[in-house]
C-alpha cells in the first residue's frame, strides 16, 4: 500500500510539473478550426449597434455645439468598431494559448504599463486628467490596454503558479506588486474609477483562482493597506483631493450644488425621471441639449432612460447580464485553467464597468468616471473591448462550447 501511496504522489507531482511546464511554455502561434460561437457573436453585435446607435443619439447635440457636424462622434465610434471588429475576428482565429507564454505575458504588461506611465507626464489633459496620448489624430488612452494586460499576466501567472498556491510568495506576493504598481501609474493620471476597476477585477481572479483562504484574505489586506497609503499620498504629497471628496458630496445630496459640483448627478436624475415606463422616443431627449455632461460618454445610460424609458433601461441591463451569463459559461467550459481566469477576467471586467455605470447614472454609487461598455464613446475602449471579446471567442471555440 506505502508503495502505491508513492508512486500516486510521484504521479502527481510529475503531472503538476507538466503543468507548471506547459504554462510556461514558449511562443506558438496556432490557429483554430472550429466554428464561432454563435449565440455570443450575436450578443456582440446586438450590444455593439445598439450602443452605436444610442451614443448617436445622445451625441448629436453636443457634437454640434463643438461646431461639428452632428454626425461627428458617431462617425469617429463607426471607425473604431470596424477596427475592432476586424481584431476581434482576427484573434478569434488564433489559439489563446498564444498569450500563456513567459514572453508574451510579461511583455504585454510591462510595454503597456511603460505606455500609460509615460502618458501621465506627457499625455494630453482634460478636467485636470492626464489619460490621453495624440498619435496623429488618433487618440490612444493606454490605460485602457493595461486592464487587459492586467487580466493576461495575473491568468499566466495563476495557471503557472497553482501548484505552488500552499505558499503565500506565489499565491498572494505577485499580484499584490502588480496592482500595487498598477495602481500607482493611475493614480498619476487621477484616475481613481480605474484603480477601483482593477482592484475588483484583481479580487475576483484571485478568488476564482483557487488560492487558500488564508492567502486570500492576507491578499485583501495588503490592498487596503496600499489604498490607505494612495489616500495618504493623495491628502498629503498631492494635496488635492477636493475631486473626490466632491463626487461623494454629489451622490449624497444631488440638490446641493446643481448648477456646479452636482451639474452631472442632478441632470442625470432628470433625465431618467423623465423617461418614465416606455420613454420620450428615440432622440427626443432634453437633457442631451447641454444641460447633461459627457451624454455621449458616461451619461450615455441616462439619455436611453429618458428616451427609451424603463422599458429601454431594463433591455441593457438583460443584455449585459446576458453577456455575463455567456462569458462564465465560456469560462466553465474552457480546457484548461489559463483559459478560465482569462475568460473570467474578461468578464468582470465588462459586468463591472456596465454595473458601476449604471450605478453612477442613478445615483446608487458616487460619480466614478467609468465608461459603459459598447455604449460611451471612445475609440481605443472600443477597440480594445472588442479585441477582448476576439479572446473569448478563441476561448470557446478552443472548448467547444455548445453552440
Amino acid at each position: 500500500m506505502d508503495n502505491v501511496t508513492a508512486n500516486e504522489t510521484a504521479a502527481k507531482e510529475t503531472s503538476g510539473k507538466q503543468k507548471v511546464a506547459q504554462a510556461r511554455k514558449g511562443i506558438h502561434l496556432n490557429f483554430i478550426k472550429t466554428d464561432l460561437d454563435k449565440p455570443f457573436c450575436l450578443l456582440i453585435m446586438v450590444l455593439l449597434v445598439f450602443g452605436i446607435v444610442m451614443m448617436f443619439s445622445a451625441s448629436y447635440a453636443k457634437a454640434l455645439a463643438d461646431g461639428n457636424d452632428g454626425y461627428f462622434y458617431v462617425m469617429r465610434q463607426i471607425k473604431s468598431a470596424a477596427i475592432g471588429l476586424v481584431a476581434m475576428i482576427l484573434i478569434s482565429l488564433v489559439d489563446y494559448h498564444f498569450l500563456q507564454s513567459t514572453i508574451v505575458a510579461y511583455s504585454f504588461f510591462i510595454l503597456s504599463y511603460v505606455l500609460t506611465f509615460i502618458t501621465s507626464f506627457i499625455g494630453s489633459t482634460t478636467a485636470d486628467a492626464t489619460r490621453w496620448l495624440n498619435v496623429g489624430s488618433f487618440q490612444l488612452q493606454p490605460s485602457e490596454i493595461l486592464k487587459v494586460a492586467m487580466i493576461v499576466v495575473f491568468a499566466y501567472i495563476m495557471s503557472a503558479n497553482f501548484q505552488s498556491f500552499n505558499k503565500w510568495q506565489y499565491s498572494t506576493l505577485p499580484f499584490a506588486i502588480i496592482m500595487l504598481a498598477v495602481a500607482f501609474v493611475l493614480v498619476l493620471q487621477r484616475h481613481m474609477s480605474a484603480v477601483l476597476l482593477i482592484a475588483i477585477i484583481g479580487v475576483s481572479m484571485m478568488f476564482v483562482s483557487g488560492m487558500p483562504k488564508k492567502h486570500f484574505f492576507i491578499f485583501i489586506g495588503l490592498g487596503l493597506l496600499a489604498g490607505a497609503l494612495m489616500l495618504l499620498y493623495k491628502i498629503f504629497v498631492d494635496g488635492d483631493f477636493s475631486y473626490i471628496t466632491d463626487r461623494i458630496q454629489s451622490w449624497r445630496d444631488p440638490l446641493s450644488d446643481p448648477s456646479n459640483k452636482t451639474l452631472q448627478t442632478y441632470n442625470s436624475l432628470i433625465a431618467i425621471g423623465s423617461g418614465g415606463m416606455f420613454g420620450l422616443g428615440f432622440g427626443e431627449s432634453r437633457q442631451k441639449y447641454l444641460y447633461l455632461p459627457e451624454s455621449q460618454n458616461d451619461f450615455v445610460f441616462s439619455v436611453v432612460c429618458e428616451e427609451l424609458g424603463f422599458v429601454g433601461a431594463l433591455a441593457v441591463i438583460l443584455l449585459f447580464v446576458m453577456f455575463i451569463l455567456r462569458g462564465f459559461y465560456i469560462a466553465t467550459k474552457s480546457k484548461d485553467r489559463f483559459g478560465m481566469l482569462l475568460a473570467s477576467g474578461i468578464t468582470i471586467q465588462i459586468g463591472v464597468q456596465a454595473l458601476l455605470n449604471i450605478a453612477v447614472a442613478s445615483n446608487a454609487f458616487p460619480n466614478t468616471g467609468i465608461s459603459l461598455p459598447f455604449f460611451s464613446y471612445g475609440g481605443t475602449a472600443l477597440i480594445i473591448q472588442l479585441a477582448e471579446m476576439g479572446i473569448l471567442l478563441s476561448i470557446s471555440r478552443n472548448s467547444n462550447t455548445k453552440k
